[in-house]
Formats: structure tokens, sequence, C-alpha cells
């Protein structure tokens, strides 16, 4: 029944400084509503919808987390890409962002970072790789070197 995620909608402190941001992470615009201080942005070929609710003044924002997917060799240049439009990678599961994250279980390489209102956002590629899941994240070179040293190993049969 389900086949993709249709739109998701976040709250906003101030929408303006919002649209600001996802326009740098290259989201494009598709409808303002300035009288309901509401926006939302298309996302992909199959025009996902990201939607923006600016919250009234003395309102809390109510955080969330999502994720957009991309390919493994944009992952891989995301910190940088991220830096030069001026938002900073966050550390995640005790790992510095130096470097794209695994979540062994799935296998998928990951970024994370922030919008302006403390929601957490993330990068995240598939990996071509069957899952392991070790129970904590690696960094995604520490992930190459046990997927290779695995691979030794079976045409081998040599563990040492």
């Amino acid at each position: 029944m389900i086949k993709n995620l249709y739109e998701t909608h976040l709250q906003v402190k101030n929408l303006n400084t919002s649209i600001e941001f996802y326009n740098k992470l290259g989201l494009e615009l598709s409808l303002l509503i300035e009288d309901r201080r509401i926006a939302f942005f298309y996302i992909g070929k199959e025009r996902q919808l990201l939607g923006l609710w600016e919250v009234p003044d003395g309102n809390e924002v109510s955080r969330r987390h999502f994720a957009f997917g991309t390919d493994l060799d944009l992952l891989k240049k995301s910190i940088d890409w991220l830096k030069e439009r001026g938002i900073e990678p966050v550390k995640t599961f005790g790992k510095e962002p130096i470097e794209p994250i695994v979540h062994s279980w799935m296998p998928a390489a990951a970024i994370y970072f922030n919008d302006p209102d403390g929601n957490e956002l993330e990068f995240i590629a598939w990996l071509p790789d069957e899952p392991h899941n070790l129970g904590y994240a690696i960094y995604l070179s520490e992930w190459n070197e046990m997927i290779e040293t695995r691979k030794a190993v079976e045409l081998t049969g040599n563990e040492n």
C-alpha cells in the first residue's frame, strides 16, 4: 500500500529564517501562504513536500527528526557542502562529524545537522553491503575496512 513518504511538516519560530535555511539546502519553495505563515518545499523528482509552519509568538517549537535521502558520492562530500553554506554538522552517536557514520543494521551512511529551530536533520545514503548489526555506529572508513576484511576472509578462508 505505502509507496513513499508524501510529505512531512515542521514547526518553526521564524518562517523567513527557515525559508532561507532550506533554500541553502537546495529545496525549491513551491508555495508560501504569507497570511497563515506556512511554506511548502518540493523535495526530489517525486515532488514530496516539506511543510514549514510558523508557531505563534510565545509558543515553543515541537522539534522533530527526519532524513533527506542522497547517494553515497554526494554524502561523502556533504560535510564540506554544509559548511560552505554556513551549516555545521553535529556530533551524533558519540562520533564527531569528521566523516559519515554508518547505521550498520541497515546499512546506511549518514551525516547529521540541525535547522535554525533545532530540528535534527540527516543526509542518508544506502550502502551496497549486507547489514551487520554491530549495536553501535562506526565511521564509514571503518565500515569499508570491515567489509573489505570480511570479503578477504571469505575469499581466502583465512582470518589472519
